[in-house]
């Protein structure tokens, strides 16, 4: 008898915990008000870039997220955020969601992430005037050469540990290292193999530097409130059907990844 008691009062627990996570998830929130709040940088070509003239943003993580709003029958809503403070604004909850951001160690300390459903790798990038001074790696990792990255990008802490000896150049969002680069102002960048070759087709002067291999392969994913198990569950079999439909297969080859 004392069991069963037990058995009934463990039951009784998780159903009120249940109701309780579900009653405050970001899930319940967004249905309730009818607006999904996505975070987004503007920045990151071809996942999201903004147009300065009509404020309008465009991309591969722009048609995932407006896709996740209509099949939740709520309305998008895209809002302005750098690298910088990308984790702090889930976290204070400015959005409900980000666009693709690389899954890193210290990003999982404060927010969660969904299932990954694209892969990048690093590779080294000047322009045509300066490709020849570089032959791999190392050629990059010397006293004199300028490396240029973003606060906040994954980007930044790689290269300052890949390149102790270079002269590390950070700039602020929203600014870019490739910009620095392509004004002269810096040497090398170092990106994604998916924004790389967007680069390179976008500016003819852009070149990679030829290297054994590239670097630091890393899943993407959407960040995600860390305690929000409700809302993280939702998101990753929203994931999971899309996939098996193909949708973020024809997606990546819409945007050239």
């Amino acid at each position: 008898m004392k069991i069963i008691k037990i058995a009934i009062l463990v039951f009784l627990t998780l159903g009120t915990f249940t109701f309780y996570a579900s009653a405050n998830s970001v899930l319940n929130e967004i249905l309730s008000s009818g607006k999904l709040k996505a975070g987004t940088t503007g920045d990151f070509n071809p996942f999201s870039t903004r147009d300065p003239a009509t404020n309008k943003y465009q991309g591969y993580d722009i048609d995932i997220m407006t896709e996740l709003a209509k099949d939740m029958g709520v309305e998008i809503e895209f809002v302005a955020t750098d690298w910088k403070t990308i984790v702090n604004g889930i976290v204070a909850g400015k959005y409900h969601i980000t666009g693709s951001a690389s899954i890193k160690a210290s990003r999982m300390k404060a927010a969660g992430f969904s299932e990954s459903y694209l892969a990048v790798v690093f590779k080294p990038f000047t322009t045509s005037e300066k490709v020849g001074k570089f032959n791999g790696w190392d050629s990059i990792n010397k006293d004199g050469v300028r490396v240029a990255t973003t606060l906040g990008t994954a980007m930044e802490p790689m290269v300052k540990e890949w390149f102790p000896n270079a002269d590390i150049k950070s700039v602020e969002a929203p600014a870019r290292g490739y910009q620095e680069v392509l004004a002269g102002r810096a040497d090398v960048f170092v990106t994604s193999n998916l924004e790389g070759s967007t680069l390179k087709a976008k500016y003819s002067n852009v070149k990679e530097i030829e290297v054994n291999a590239p670097r630091n392969p890393t899943p993407l994913a959407m960040l995600l409130p860390q305690a929000d198990q409700v809302w993280i569950n939702y998101v990753n079999h929203w994931i999971k059907i899309k996939t098996a439909k193909g949708f973020f297969k024809s997606t990546a080859e819409k945007w050239g990844l």
